[in-house]
């Protein structure tokens, strides 16, 4: 039996579980549909999802059609949560981007658009809505043709006539493999397909099906097709015909090769859901850092999970035992280039806090819970001050978060406002160092270090001056822990990412103690001496070589009525955007150039307004610059490095 991987993306509200929900029931998965609205639908398994109508986790139902199981993957439609969506694509063998035929192609379309291309996954485009008034798909297609395929040279394929378009009989009609409109569209980048069309013996049904495949596998051919999830017209021909025109999993890998997508804490421990590459993943293999034992398999299938000896390649898989288990990590052997971030990571932040302080432990446990199956939550915690701060995408992920404490945990809490994200950047050269003999710091350590700027992007480039040999290895570990420490939190309390740290200076006291006495740590160095000392000794090369507070930029695409132009360019201007280009987009015009994170929420709450509700908004951090002004200051965790009198007594020796 083949399988097939598939996932559902769209804009939210395009009806993308409602989807989901009706190819289960035509598909013979569940015996009555549900409803977003009541809450009721299969894969919006959590509470809040059922609550608000929206999808926050991937989730993943099973169904056969013929000798195809297909897991179809329901992901998050809301731009908030759109690192749950990349995650979702790594596992795809191919994905279906649901568009209203009442809305059209909206912004978090383009953007879901840009990220399949990108990645390089086979897509089918299902117009949905085809019954509700003002639904025009013949209209839509030529929007998709424009404002999504002609930028990639991709050809639409159309699978679907519709009838009576906007009106509750709407129906379709399916378009034959062989009609002479798919042929055409076959034929333009198949030269064997074309040979056969005009020298013979002609083209027969499994031909042209032999080269949708091939063709839709690598993005050379989009399908189209529309319908209504809510009538459910146009859906069983969309069932029957997406297991023939798109790739099935095939094995990258002989040996036992998967990756992890998701993470689940329950009362039984954790569940990661795996997605399998290649090989065989058995009952008691050992997993995660070769030290885990699985003691349990669960592969999803039609009849929902059932449990296995074994998982195979394709198969979609939940694992118990390992311990360590992370979203993004690698079962078995890893893929390269197979999964990779596509989507920046958040660049705004929210102090959370209790509303009952007694549960500030339980609050900080739950949250570290929900940054496991979410990495770029990124929790930053303030034990000075005893404050949680985690990273976002936007508001409505913030309250997805204060909602999932409150369910899941128990825990009432409440965000302060979101404030924007900075970095710090090295202008100079500094350096600083303690010896050991001097006795200038509490600690039986010598060190020295010397801090340069590096490229944007580059990280933390670790260089040594000092031979390999000049103290044992686990001191170097305990050095460089230190430093990253340091770095953390820099002069103005901001992260410094990209630097370039040499040491220079390096010294020990080797174990030893009083006769006939055992160890002496009085008189021995130990890896917190290192730990302690390198943060102080980093600040003040960062000191010297001063560095600069810089605001996340965003590069944006605006597209907009070519009448709204003025109104636009002065609005952003005010915010401190730049346009670099203006360039016509039918009937339309679209605008490139980049604009603050801090102005990106002010823009789009005037957009609708300027643009008479046409405005069609994308971005994503590209670059961080230097905050013209006042530069923000982060309070800082814990003590303040430069300050040695007050680092030494909170870390003493």
């Amino acid at each position: 039996m083949h399988t097939l991987n598939l996932g559902i993306l769209a804009h939210v509200d395009a009806g993308k579980t409602s989807l989901t929900e009706r190819l289960l029931f035509e598909a013979g998965a569940i015996g009555e549909l549900g409803s977003v609205d009541a809450g009721t639908t299969r894969t919006d398994s959590m509470d809040i999802e059922r609550r608000r109508g929206i999808t926050v986790r991937t989730n993943v139902a099973s169904f056969a059609v013929g000798d195809v199981q297909v897991n179809l993957i329901d992901t998050p439609g809301h731009s908030d949560f759109v690192a749950e969506v990349e995650r979702s694509l790594a596992v795809l063998d191919a994905a279906v981007l649901v568009v209203s035929a009442v809305e059209g192609v909206q912004p978090q379309t383009v953007v879901l658009w840009r990220v399949l291309r990108r990645l390089a996954v086979p897509c089918a485009i299902f117009i949905n809505k085809i019954d509700r008034q003002g639904a025009d798909p013949a209209r839509l297609r030529a929007e998709i043709s424009r404002r999504l395929a002609a930028g990639s040279g991709a050809l639409l394929l159309p699978l679907t006539d519709v009838l009576a378009a906007g009106s509750p009989g709407a129906a379709t009609k399916p378009v034959a493999v062989t009609d002479p409109a798919v042929i055409d569209v076959l034929t333009s980048a198949d030269d064997r397909l074309l040979r056969a069309a005009v020298d013979g013996p002609g083209i027969t049904e499994a031909m042209a099906l032999r080269s949708a495949r091939a063709q839709v596998s690598r993005g050379a051919v989009v399908p189209v097709a529309a319908g209504s999830a809510l009538t459910g017209a146009g859906v069983p021909d969309l069932l029957t015909t997406l297991p023939r025109v798109l790739p099935w999993a095939r094995p990258l890998t002989r040996d036992p090769s998967g990756v992890i997508y998701k993470i689940e804490h329950g009362d039984h421990g954790t569940l990661a859901h795996c997605r399998m590459f290649g090989g065989e993943l058995r009952v008691r293999d050992r997993a995660g850092d070769r030290r885990d034992v699985i003691t349990s398999l669960e592969r999803s299938t039609p009849q929902g999970w059932v449990q296995e000896s074994v998982v195979r390649a394709g198969d979609v898989a939940r694992i118990r035992g390992i311990s360590a288990a992370r979203t993004g990590n690698w079962v078995g052997e890893t893929i390269p280039g197979r999964v990779t971030r596509q989507f920046p990571a958040p660049a705004l932040e929210s102090v959370v806090e209790p509303v009952d302080p007694a549960m500030r432990g339980r609050l900080f446990a739950a949250l570290r819970e929900l940054a496991d199956a979410d990495p770029l939550i990124n929790l930053r915690v303030d034990e000075e001050h005893g404050e949680i701060a985690v990273s976002l995408y936007g508001e409505v992920q913030k309250e997805v978060i204060a909602d999932l404490l409150d369910e899941q945990f128990g825990v009432a809490a409440a965000f302060r406002p979101t404030v924007t994200v900075h970095i710090e950047r090295i202008t100079g050269t500094g350096a600083s160092f303690a010896l050991m003999s001097e006795k200038t710091t509490p600690y039986l350590a010598t060190l020295g270090f010397r801090v340069e700027p590096v490229p944007a992007g580059q990280g933390l480039v670790c260089d040594m001056e000092v031979e390999r040999g000049s103290m044992p290895p686990a001191f170097f570990a305990a050095t460089w822990e230190g430093v990253r420490t340091g770095l953390a939190q820099g002069l103005s309390g901001w992260a410094v990412p990209d630097a370039r740290v040499v040491l220079t200076h390096t010294g020990y006291s080797p174990r030893q103690s009083h006769m006939h006495q055992k160890f002496n740590k009085n008189m021995s160095s130990v890896g917190a001496d290192f730990r302690n000392l390198a943060p102080v000794l980093i600040h003040e090369a960062l000191r010297q070589a001063g560095t600069v507070v810089c605001e996340p930029v965003e590069t944006f695409r605006l597209e907009i009525p070519a009448g709204a132009l003025a109104v636009v360019t002065v609005t952003l201007a005010r915010l401190s955007g730049l346009v670099t280009g203006t360039v016509p987009a039918g009937d339309a015009l679209a605008l490139t150039g980049s604009l603050p994170t801090r102005s990106v929420q002010a823009l789009l709450a005037q957009l609708p307004e300027l643009t008479s509700g046409e405005g069609v908004f994308t971005s994503e951090v590209s670059r961080y610059s230097p905050v013209a002004g006042l530069a923000p200051v982060r309070a800082r965790n814990g003590s303040d490095p430069l300050d040695r009198e007050e680092w030494f007594r909170a870390r003493p020796r």
